[in-house]
């Protein structure tokens, strides 16, 4: 099947149950305006992403890779009276975007903002004595994919959902030759995820507007090590 056909079936979807609002809408055209890369989620995966954090029943969000807001708005959207997101982002000039996305949503009293490289925040942000995440959303440079997991793994309660973004690479993940950075990275944090004994996950791939890729789902679990099926 084509890219045409497979994102006329995002649109069919996304009509049906994942319509932009104002605000959403203004954050995807203001990006782009801005000069921001066309990288965001979907509004299907947007979507996506609000049915998780509603499913993990989170209140503290942790997202790796703002962006301009957008996938900060759906996830915002998904958490109750009085929870929090944080946002990390490297460029000045994304997070600024991001925070005007964010505001003209009215979130910005629910969605904190911070600009640096992550593996420098995430460190002060572990030393800031925080309640844990229940959802980690990770969605950056994909080389370091595997070091933000470790850092989604001390932040995060036992039980959370992290996800990570872009893994399968239009099928270049499971080239166990390729020396293509962005591809170790992916590899890399699949290994991770198979090796740790406090997590259970699994992939699974995507095909849509965005071409084909995947998404990577692990459970913060803590239990004791195994192979194979659940419990």
């Amino acid at each position: 099947m084509s890219e045409d056909r497979w994102t006329a079936v995002d649109r069919y979807v996304e009509g049906l149950l994942a319509a932009e609002d104002e605000a959403l809408a203004a954050a995807r055209a203001d990006s782009a305006a801005q000069g921001l890369p066309a990288i965001a989620v979907t509004a299907a995966q947007g979507r996506l992403l609000w049915l998780l954090a509603r499913l993990a029943r989170a209140r503290h969000v942790l997202e790796i890779g703002t962006l301009g807001g957008y996938s900060a708005i759906w996830m915002a959207r998904a958490l109750p009276k009085g929870g929090r997101l944080v946002s990390l982002e490297l460029d000045a000039h994304h997070a600024d975007v991001a925070r005007r996305n964010v505001a003209r949503a009215g979130l910005d009293a629910t969605v904190e903002i911070r600009v640096g490289a992550a593996l420098d925040l995430l460190p002060p942000l572990a030393a800031e004595g925080r309640e844990p995440f229940d959802f980690v959303f990770i969605d950056a440079d994909k080389p370091n994919n595997p070091h933000y997991f470790t850092w989604a793994m001390k932040l995060a309660r036992p039980g959370a959902l992290i996800v990570v973004d872009n893994v399968v690479r239009d099928g270049a993940v499971a080239d166990a030759a390729s020396r293509d950075p962005n591809v170790l990275g992916s590899r890399a944090v699949l290994q991770t995820i198979a090796r740790e004994s406090r997590v259970r996950g699994t992939v699974i791939q995507t095909v849509g507007e965005k071409g084909y890729d995947g998404f990577a789902f692990a459970i913060v679990d803590g239990g004791p090590a195994r192979s194979g099926g659940g419990r």
